[in-house]
């Protein structure tokens, strides 16, 4: 018995192209989550090697190359300082800074 695969393959693509269409209509893409995810981590390890910084303090989010770093720091000049090093990070394109310094 042969079993026709033709419009079970036909309808898979279909729905792999909507799939896909509706993914990149106002969302990340998975690679450019897989990016953004990339970004995170190494500006969370460049934070990290920077003993001065808590890092442990500073939260870092990144969406579509833009970081995002809030949470708490001791002056303004280690505020700037992780600003200056997440910007430093292949794949950002623009630093949001919202750390507070207490």
């Amino acid at each position: 018995m042969q079993i026709n695969l033709a419009p079970l393959m036909i309808l898979f693509l279909s729905s792999a192209t909507l799939v896909g269409c509706a993914a990149m209509s106002g969302r990340e893409t998975l690679g450019e989550y897989i990016d953004d995810s990339t970004i995170t981590a190494n500006v969370k390890a460049a934070l990290i090697d920077t003993p001065y910084l808590k890092a442990h303090q500073i939260h870092v989010e990144t969406f579509q190359g833009v970081v995002q770093l809030s949470g708490f720091v001791d002056s303004r000049f280690h505020a700037t300082d992780a600003e200056m090093i997440a910007k430093s990070v292949k794949g950002v394109k623009k630093v949001r800074n919202s750390l507070v310094v207490r």
